[in-house]
C-alpha cells in the first residue's frame, strides 16, 4: 500500500486557492492531514506501512483469496473504505480527531472497528414482518457488499434499520401485555406495523383486554365492534398510548396514532359493511393483525347458516349462468373482476390481461360504470347463502375504487391498473 503524496494543495492555508470537490477517501484525507500537522510522525507512518499488507491479506483472505491480485486489490479498497467508515463515524468528519485516533491506534484496528460497525447494522433486522426472522441473508456477502459502500449510506441504512427494531421492539411489548409471544406473531407472518396499530385500535375500542390478555381473533374483533356500532358511541377524536409503554418506545407506537385515528370512522359507523373490512383479502385487514381462529369462524358459519334454515324459504342456489360464467373461481379477486365486468359493460370474465384491462378502465371512463348491472346479476344468479356476502364485496370495493378508476388525471392509467392488479385478477 503506498502513501498519498503531500502537495501544496493540500495545505489548508493556500489563500484564495480554488475549492474543488475531494474525492479522497477520508482515511487518505487524516492521513495526509496528520503529516502535514506533525500528528503521524515517521515512526508511525512505517507502523502502517508495516501493518497495511497484513490486513489487506487478511480482508481477501476473508472474502475470497490472497492469491490473486484482483482480490488483493479489491481487499485494498475494502480496507480503506472501513477504516474511513470508522473515521468519520467516531469523530463526525474531524481531521484532527481522525488523524489522532491513527496515532493513537494500530491501524488493523480502525479496520476492524468498521467491520465491526457493519457486522452490528447487517444483524439488525431488515424486515419489520416477523415471519422473516432468521432468514436474512449471509453475513459474507452482505458484508462485502458494505465494505465497499459509502458512510451516508450506512448512516442512511443505519437510520432505516433503527426505526424497523423500535417498531419490532414495540410491536412486541404490546403482544406481550396481551399473553401473545413472539414466536407465534413469526408462526403468524406479522408485520409490526400492523401489531402495533392493532394495539392502538384495542385500547381505543377495549382498554379492558389488555388486562384480560386476550388479543383479538377476527370473530371476536368483529363481535367486538358489532357491539359498539349498536351502541353508536361517538368515535375518538384523540388516542392514547398504552400504559406502561417504555419511553424509547413512544415514537414508534405515537406514528401509526394518526392513520388508526382515520380508520375509526370505518369500522365504527355503519356505513361500510363490518364484514366487507375485515375480509381476509381486504386493504384495511391488511393493515392490522387479527388471530386465526378455525373454531370461531366455523361457529360464526354455523349460526349464519341456521339463520338460513329458520327463513320461510331455503336459499336461492347458484344458476347454471353463475356456474358456468365463474367456471369455479370463486375467491375474492376473481368475483371483483366479474362484478367489474359486468358494471364496465364488456364480456365477463374471472381472468384480465394487462391490455383487456386497460380497455376496460378506458370504456368506464368514456362510458361510465353501472354497480347496479353487477347487483343485480349476483341477487339473480349468485348462491342465497352468499349473496349479501358477495353484495357487500363489491360495494366496498366500487366505494373504494370508482374515484381511481374514473379520474381523469390518471392519464396513463398507472394508478388504476396497479388498483385492478390488487384487487382484481390480471396477468402480464
Amino acid at each position: 500500500m503506498t502513501l498519498p503524496p503531500t502537495t501544496a494543495s493540500d495545505s489548508p492555508t493556500s489563500a484564495n486557492a480554488l475549492q474543488l470537490h475531494d474525492a479522497r477517501p477520508f482515511f487518505e484525507k487524516a492521513l495526509v492531514y496528520g503529516v502535514q500537522h506533525g500528528i503521524l510522525d515517521a515512526e508511525r507512518l512505517a507502523a502502517i506501512h508495516t501493518d497495511a499488507p497484513k490486513g489487506m491479506v487478511q480482508i481477501a483472505r476473508y472474502f475470497g483469496s490472497e492469491f490473486l491480485r484482483p482480490e488483493l486489490e479489491k481487499a485494498r479498497d475494502r480496507m480503506v473504505n472501513l477504516i474511513s467508515l470508522y473515521l468519520l463515524e467516531t469523530t463526525g468528519g474531524d481531521l484532527a480527531e481522525a488523524a489522532v485516533s491513527l496515532r493513537d491506534n494500530s491501524f488493523l484496528s480502525r479496520s476492524k472497528g468498521g467491520s465491526d460497525m457493519l457486522k452490528r447494522l447487517i444483524a439488525m433486522p431488515e424486515s419489520s414482518n416477523f415471519g422473516m426472522a432468521g432468514y436474512a441473508d449471509a453475513e459474507t456477502p452482505l458484508l462485502a457488499a458494505w465494505s465497499l459502500r459509502s458512510h451516508a449510506d450506512y448512516r442512511a441504512e443505519l437510520a432505516r434499520r433503527s426505526q424497523i427494531a423500535q417498531a419490532i421492539a414495540a410491536a412486541e411489548w404490546l403482544a406481550a401485555q396481551y399473553d401473545l409471544d413472539t414466536d407465534e406473531l413469526e408462526s403468524a407472518g406479522a408485520d409490526a406495523e400492523a401489531v402495533i396499530r392493532t394495539g392502538l385500535l384495542m385500547q381505543a375500542l377495549a382498554p379492558q383486554a389488555m388486562a384480560a390478555g386476550e388479543w383479538p381473533s377476527a370473530p371476536a374483533f368483529e363481535k367486538l365492534v358489532t357491539g359498539l356500532r349498536k351502541k353508536k358511541l361517538p368515535v375518538p377524536t384523540a388516542l392514547r398510548l398504552p400504559p406502561g409503554l417504555p419511553q424509547p418506545l413512544h415514537d414508534a407506537v405515537a406514528a401509526h396514532c394518526s392513520s388508526v385515528l382515520a380508520d375509526l370512522p370505518k369500522l365504527l359507523q355503519s356505513t361500510t359493511p363490518l364484514r366487507t373490512l375485515l375480509r381476509p383479502m381486504a386493504a384495511f385487514r391488511a393493515r392490522y393483525f387479527l388471530l386465526d381462529d378455525p373454531l370461531a369462524e366455523v361457529e360464526a358459519l354455523h349460526h349464519s347458516l341456521d339463520a338460513l334454515e329458520d327463513d320461510a324459504e331455503p336459499p336461492q342456489p347458484a344458476s347454471k349462468t353463475w356456474t358456468k360464467t365463474t367456471d369455479g373461481n370463486d375467491d375474492e379477486h376473481s368475483l371483483l373482476t366479474l362484478f367489474l365486468c359486468l358494471a364496465a359493460g364488456v364480456p365477463k370474465k374471472t381472468l384480465l390481461t394487462e391490455k383487456t384491462a386497460a380497455s376496460l378502465v378506458r370504456k368506464a371512463r368514456k362510458s361510465g360504470l353501472q354497480p347496479t348491472l353487477a347487483a343485480d346479476f349476483i341477487r339473480g344468479h349468485a348462491p342465497g347463502v352468499h349473496q349479501q356476502d358477495y353484495l357487500a364485496l363489491w360495494s366496498s370495493f366500487v366505494q373504494d375504487a370508482e374515484k381511481t378508476l374514473l379520474s381523469d388525471m390518471d392519464y396513463q392509467l398507472h394508478d388504476a391498473l396497479a388498483l385492478l392488479r390488487r384487487e382484481c385478477n390480471v396477468v402480464g
